[in-house]
């Protein structure tokens, strides 16, 4: 059925791509056609698909992307069939008719590429470079067409879904919990306002209810600071909204920050849950590695740039080495002899893994490889072993080759994982402790 609305799609196209020879077909009949044609072609330009409900502006473009490359591919293929019945080598007609064809073609083209380009979070820049460069390239501009269409395709069908999901749900408040949400970052990274370390996820919480807070601790730092700043943070929340606690949810070195300011500073009191999300509670392994294969003057020399960069892009005083020592195995078993769960707490942990060493970015591949020699499943920078505190909810990943990441579980860079909505998944999390009583 959506191949037959497609090609009836294709009608004015086809007509206005063979002006030439129809009007010296049929004669002066071949106007009258036209015009309807004309007027077809811009209606398919402007709104290449019927509109969705729950759709929003940028969904609709991107709808109107992909539709209108396929339109291009079949009415190209199409009109390949017609050139070859019609070919004349020396027919004026026969070429002039081409070039009008060609050029309607190329506009079909082009509107259905910039659509993409400009509305498409999931096609990557390299797609995008390569559909630049190859576009004209016969065969392989057809098989990028198609990996651009199938993901803008799925891209549009995941947030269609997620939108509609949210919409039917949003009146329910499945996330307006007792106590409001605090998400703690990990190492190595800030909480921009421009760049949300947390990517789509707290939109989708704040969706159905949610009240949300950053941790905004220095991006590397030793626990015991960062758990300081955490702190000022949590009574900064607790005096300007009123509430009694808060809910943390901590994402890999911000899970052991909140710890110690929960055990070490007295923030118990101010605590109703701490979830911490692939957080190396007994230390990585792969860090002790490194730490002890960089010789010593390189990792001075790394410490010095990132410290500089980060005290430009905002920290204070942020300290490179002091954060990664604390990640060690040997740092790790100390700190949780020395930082003892609270009773009044809920704490809880979840973990991710990859199904493939080279199911994500890199550098992250190579160090999963490492890491599966030393710890077994990873998820690129964390063991699973490594993760489990309090209620361990079980390791979430996807059953496809790529599985989810350290950067995946934050959503970080805004990839749709297939066969898993890690939106949905934070919904589902915060649901939980709202039905918790927290």
């Amino acid at each position: 059925m959506l191949f037959i609305k497609r090609l009836l799609r294709c009608i004015p196209l086809l007509l206005l791509a063979n002006a030439v020879w129809l009007c010296g077909a049929v004669g002066l009949w071949g106007i009258f056609l036209l015009l309807p044609a004309v007027a077809g072609t811009l209606a398919v330009h402007l709104k290449p698909a019927p509109t969705e409900p729950f759709a929003t502006r940028r969904l609709r473009i991107l709808q109107g992307g992909y539709e209108l490359l396929y339109l291009f591919a079949l009415c190209f293929l199409l009109e390949c069939g017609f050139w070859g019945l019609t070919f004349t080598l020396k027919s004026i007609t026969f070429w002039v008719n081409a070039l009008v064809s060609i050029l309607t073609l190329f506009l079909l083209l082009m509107n259905g590429l910039l659509r993409i380009f400009f509305s498409s979070s999931q096609v990557g820049i390299l797609w995008r470079i390569l559909l630049l460069l190859f576009w004209w390239l016969p065969g392989f501009n057809f098989w990028l067409i198609w990996k651009a269409c199938s993901t803008a395709r799925r891209e549009y069908r995941f947030e269609l879904a997620h939108l509609e999901r949210t919409a039917i749900q949003a009146s329910s408040g499945r996330c307006r919990t007792r106590y409001p949400l605090l998400m703690v970052h990990g190492i190595f990274f800030r909480d921009w306002q421009l760049l949300d370390y947390w990517g789509r996820i707290p939109g989708a919480l704040q969706a159905n209810g949610a009240k949300v807070f950053y941790g905004r601790q220095q991006s590397a730092d030793a626990v015991s600071r960062s758990a300081q700043e955490l702190c000022e943070q949590i009574v900064h929340i607790i005096e300007s909204e009123g509430c009694e606690k808060v809910n943390i949810i901590a994402h890999s070195k911000g899970g052991l920050d909140a710890r110690f300011a929960i055990s070490h500073y007295g923030m118990d009191r101010y605590v109703a849950s701490l979830t911490t999300v692939n957080t190396p509670h007994r230390g990585c392994n792969f860090v002790d590695l490194l730490l002890r294969i960089l010789p010593g003057g390189l990792l001075h020399f790394l410490a010095g740039r990132y410290n500089a960069l980060f005290r430009k892009l905002g920290d204070i005083s942020p300290d490179f080495e002091k954060g990664v020592r604390d990640l060690t195995a040997a740092r790790c078993a100390d700190f949780n002899r020395e930082t003892p769960d609270c009773p009044g707490v809920y704490y809880q942990s979840v973990m991710s893994k990859l199904q493939s060493a080279f199911g994500t970015i890199f550098p992250l591949c190579f160090s999963a490889l490492l890491i599966r020699r030393l710890d077994g499943e990873n998820d690129g920078l964390v063991s699973t072993a490594s993760a489990v505190w309090g209620n361990f909810r079980g390791v979430i990943s996807t059953p496809y080759r790529k599985g989810i990441s350290h950067g995946d579980v934050i959503d970080l860079l805004r990839e749709n994982l297939k066969g898993f909505d890690i939106r949905e998944y934070y919904v589902q999390l915060v649901e939980d402790l709202k039905n918790r009583g927290f």
